[in-house]
């Protein structure tokens, strides 16, 4: 017998796969009527190495695809490698400068030798390092069952042309146009950014602010103080402003006014189309003490000092509603008490003092001054208490659903909030009162390390918004499998809540804007149909790229009709496209439905047909690392070629497959990993074992017969969680949970036996074709030695209907239940038994069970609701007992039996019931006194209730069919 030995066993298969191009697929390869299956995961994006993280999310859908070739499908899985855009440019830049956290990320976490170093140097360089040595080498000592010849890079000359025809058919459809709109903006970089150039921030929202533009005057001229805010219809309700007194502002000229602003708001208002001019720079305790005038009440309101006063936000200005926000209230309270600050800065503190709220709405339970209900009913007396946000939170939340404006606003007196505010806003915009700015929810940095701000610019963008799109997309999600199936609303969700998407960037890796080429397609719009140029990519290197034109894709798409001069090379290719797609699964991650996977739905919408729209999508959870999120700049990551050459390649797969469902978080923790090593080798020496033994006769007994029933169950149940990519509940079903059935065939039966050994011979096979998609190697070795055919190329087995005994199944089940209960006796009780007595119930108990199992038949049969629930009436089956004179007899003794007997038969199926009834009870205690007596190392008596069994205990009376009773001695 062979020790498991991964590492030269997973060498010797990879070798294998490599040379005869296993996994290469070819329409030439399949018969007319098989079944084709495409599957795509996002490709990866170099710029840093692969983790035990990325390794999940590319064996998943290798663990599928490996699932259907055994189901006898032509299957594609492609690779490609994802370069677009600046994050890759701005590693090298970082290593170019000799950064201390790049350079130890390179060489710590990544393992690049010093003398490669440079080779990295340039983007490409960079690029390519990381996948070949990275994620391809990667994916390759996984075992991933790719169809390397398809891979490209989204840099490469020819898919540029596929995505300069992509947006040119965009374009010419209407759903691609030029404006001034809000985008995500790198101060670093000097340009715009999308989420996946984000290091920090990925999910920030922007936030439309109302500037309210409170004005002073300085030097004999009016300028403008404005102020942001979420809520302008609190206007009324300001009492004073606050101000940081040690921050950096600036009077600047802003659209021919002289406006005051912190300088970080300044340069964002240029940004979002401001024309800004700087003037002066200035500390914010300029404008401390300073009183300031409404715009709207013409009210003069002071401006107080506060270091919580953040200058990066918005403009560096904040207005205060005491009466309806807890924060300015408690704020306003702080401030009156610190009276030696007030004095250090030249204010009254009587003035401060006689600030109040001023209330402008009215809701219910919170009394006159909202804040402060919602401050003092929790006890807050700090800005530092927690609780703070919760009540500001709730407080913003109910005045904005059910707040009525008071007599102060005019027309909108009595209104609700959500009724009124964007019309409030808008007609004070229109009067000139208000103006508008962008900030985010959050902070947002860049991978470069630059801070992300809002900025508007004139710039092409995605019509999202196009209600026609929407609603074709939304066919798309209706035809798809969405796995989980709880994901389907949040496909619907992010196409309603999709607006414009500006769609290209000043510079970057990947295509031109095809007609203005100083811009480049941004990431996430040039990977939404690439899954069709993996179909054609091999091919497409035949053809020269100045021939790829957008007559050669039309008809490479759309076919002869398409263009008046096809392309014959297009329409030969067109055939290889039109046998993979669609796509019939994309694995991805969960995050991306809010972006990449609605995008790559709005795309194939549009530009195919719905024959060829996507199929079904599986969503991925997230990885931790004993407990806590992976962070490559940390260090905090496992890399797949440490990981596999120290517990091998299948072992990874296996604790990343069976952990977790594919949609839920798992963690990857080394005590558990080698656990799953442990359990491996076990298998790994029992096949063996077995191997290497003689190979038995079909001689079965009937513990054979029930170990062979139980394997169907478990070909069944393996075989739904797959077509679900349940790939925990698979795995755990295919090698855990059979691993519990053959313990227990173990502890039933001589394994030495020939029928004993035909049937784990019969079961290993089987299992092994089970497993082959989660431990590949493995299972291919182990098959190959036990028949002469590798697992894979064997058939996925079928459920085996002459094996299902339901019967067997029933006897061994209830075997097993008596086993357990002397246990548990014997364990209670403490004792060493020198006898087991157990008690069959007597004939007239089974009688009675008789009845209960012809009611049940009964309501089975017949199609009335009635008396369908009677198959767990008491009553119902009371009436049927009394019809009998000698069980009529026993009153009370009936009654509670009876009761018994339908707790015992609830929840069982019909099968189950049917069985029991054709059970021999006796017998099937019998033919097991022999392993009982093994068991416990004591005789074993078998008597039936009331037959003159010898009763030292008197527990035969306790003996209730299928609950034999048991007496220790």
């Amino acid at each position: 017998m062979s020790d498991y030995d991964p590492q030269e066993l997973e060498a010797r298969w990879r070798e294998r796969w490599a040379e005869t191009g296993r996994y290469e697929a070819d329409p030439a390869d399949a018969p007319d009527d098989e079944e084709t299956t495409f599957i795509t995961v996002p490709y990866p994006y170099p710029s840093g190495g692969m983790h035990i993280g990325h390794a999940r999310t590319y064996t998943v859908p290798d663990v599928y695809a490996r699932y259907r070739r055994q189901q006898g499908d032509n299957v594609l899985f492609p690779m490609g490698w994802h370069v677009t855009g600046t994050p890759i440019i701005g590693a090298v830049e970082r290593l170019k400068k000799g950064e201390e956290t790049q350079l130890s990320v390179l060489k710590d976490t990544y393992n690049v030798p010093e003398d490669t170093l440079e080779e990295l140097e340039t983007p490409m360089g960079f690029a390519r390092h990381f996948i070949e040595q990275h994620y391809k080498q990667g994916m390759k000592s996984l075992g991933l069952s790719v169809d390397w010849r398809r891979e490209f890079t989204t840099n490469d000359d020819r898919y540029s042309k596929f995505i300069t025809w992509q947006y040119e058919t965009l374009k010419d459809r209407g759903l691609l146009e030029k404006g001034l709109h809000p985008v995500k903006y790198c101060t670093n970089e000097r340009q715009p950014v999308t989420t996946h150039d984000l290091l920090e921030g990925e999910t920030a929202e922007y936030q439309e602010y109302t500037l309210v533009r409170f004005s002073f005057e300085r030097d004999g001229e009016t300028v403008v103080a404005p102020m942001a805010t979420l809520r302008p219809e609190t206007v009324h309700g300001v009492t004073n402003a606050y101000i940081d007194p040690d921050a950096e502002y600036v009077v600047a000229d802003v659209n021919g006014e002289s406006w005051f602003v912190s300088a970080e708001a300044a340069e964002k208002l240029r940004l979002q189309a401001y024309e800004v001019a700087v003037h002066e720079t200035v500390s914010g305790e300029e404008l401390v003490g300073a009183r300031v005038t409404n715009p709207i009440t013409d009210d003069e309101v002071l401006v107080l000092p506060a270091s919580f006063v953040d200058a990066d936000n918005a403009t560096g200005v904040v207005m205060s509603v005491p009466a309806h926000s807890p924060d300015d209230f408690v704020a306003l309270q702080e401030a009156k008490a610190d009276t030696e600050r007030l004095q250090q800065y030249g204010i009254d503190p009587a003035e401060v003092t006689a600030i109040d709220p001023i209330p402008i709405l009215e809701i219910e339970d919170y009394g006159e001054i909202p804040a402060q209900v919602a401050v003092e009913s929790r006890g807050i007396e700090s800005s530092d208490d927690p609780a703070l946000a919760e009540a500001t939170k709730e407080l913003y939340n109910t005045e904005f659903h059910s707040g009525a404006m008071l007599d102060m606003y005019g027309e909108y007196s009595g209104e609700i909030v959500e009724d009124i505010r964007d019309q409030f806003r808008d007609d004070y915009r229109d009067s000139g009162a208000f103006d508008t700015m962008y900030e985010f929810s959050e902070e947002v940095i860049c991978r470069c390390g630059g801070d992300v701000v809002v900025a508007e610019q004139d710039t092409w963008f995605l019509r999202y918004n196009d209600e026609a799109w929407k609603a074709k997309t939304k066919e798309v999600v209706d035809g798809m499998d969405a796995i989980p199936e709880n994901t389907r609303g949040e496909y619907d969700h992010t196409i309603d809540w999709l607006n414009e998407w500006p769609c290209i960037r000043n510079y970057g890796l990947g295509t031109r804007l095809p007609w203005d080429t100083d811009f480049v397609i941004e990431p996430l719009s040039d990977s939404t149909i690439y899954m069709s140029y993996y179909t054609v990519a091999h091919r497409l290197q035949d053809v020269p790229v100045d021939e790829l034109s957008r007559e050669f894709f039309d008809t490479l798409f759309y076919g002869a009709e398409a263009t008046d001069d096809p392309d014959e090379r297009a329409l030969e290719l067109r055939e290889e496209w039109d046998y993979w797609y669609p796509v019939n699964y994309r694995f991805s991650a969960n995050d991306l439905i809010s972006n990449h996977l609605t995008f790559y739905l709005f795309h194939h919408a549009e530009l195919f047909d719905q024959p060829n729209w996507p199929q079904g999508i599986v969503v991925m959870g997230m990885g931790l690392l004993e407990g806590e999120k992976m962070s490559s700049s940390k260090g905090h990551v496992v890399l797949p070629g440490t990981a596999i050459e120290k517990y091998g390649a299948d072992t990874v797969r296996f604790f990343l497959l069976n952990s977790a469902e594919p949609w839920q978080d798992y963690d990857w923790r080394d005590d558990q990993v080698e656990s799953v090593r442990n359990q491996l080798d076990r298998f790994w020496n029992r096949a063996q074992e077995l191997i290497n033994g003689p190979e038995g006769d079909e001689e079965l007994t009937h513990i054979d017969h029930w170990l062979l029933s139980k394997l169907q169950d478990t070909v069944e149940s393996v075989t739904e969680s797959m077509e679900t990519s349940e790939t925990r509940s698979a795995s755990q079903a295919a090698f855990y949970g059979f691993e519990e059935n053959l313990r227990w065939y173990r502890r039933r039966t001589d394994t030495e036996r020939p029928g004993a050994r035909w049937t784990l011979r019969k079961v290993l096979e089987t299992r092994l074709r089970l497993l082959a998609p989660f431990v590949p190697f493995m299972a291919n070795e182990l098959h190959e030695q036990l028949t002469g055919t590798a697992a894979e190329d064997a058939p996925w087995p079928d459920v085996d209907e002459s094996l299902i005994r339901p019967d067997v199944e029933l006897q061994e089940r209830q075997i097993e239940r008596l086993t357990d209960d002397v246990h548990d006796i014997v364990g209670v009780t403490e004792t060493d038994p020198d006898v087991v007595r157990v008690y069959v119930a007597a004939d007239w108990k089974r009688e009675v069970f008789d009845v209960v199992a012809r009611q049940r038949l009964a309501a089975r049969q017949t199609p009335s609701d009635d008396v369908a629930d009677a198959g767990d009436d008491v009553g119902a089956v009371m009436g049927r007992v009394m019809q009998n004179p000698d069980l009529r007899e026993k009153g009370n003794e009936v009654n509670q039996l009876v009761q018994d007997l339908v707790d015992v038969t609830r929840g069982q199926d019909d099968d189950s019931v049917d069985a029991m009834a054709e059970m021999d009870e006796y017998a099937t205690y019998e033919e097991t006194t022999e392993f009982l007596a093994r068991e416990f190392d004591a005789d074993v008596e078998l008597y039936v209730e009331g037959e003159d069994a010898y009763d030292p205990g008197d527990r035969a009376s306790a003996a209730v069919p299928f609950r034999p009773a048991i007496h220790i001695e």
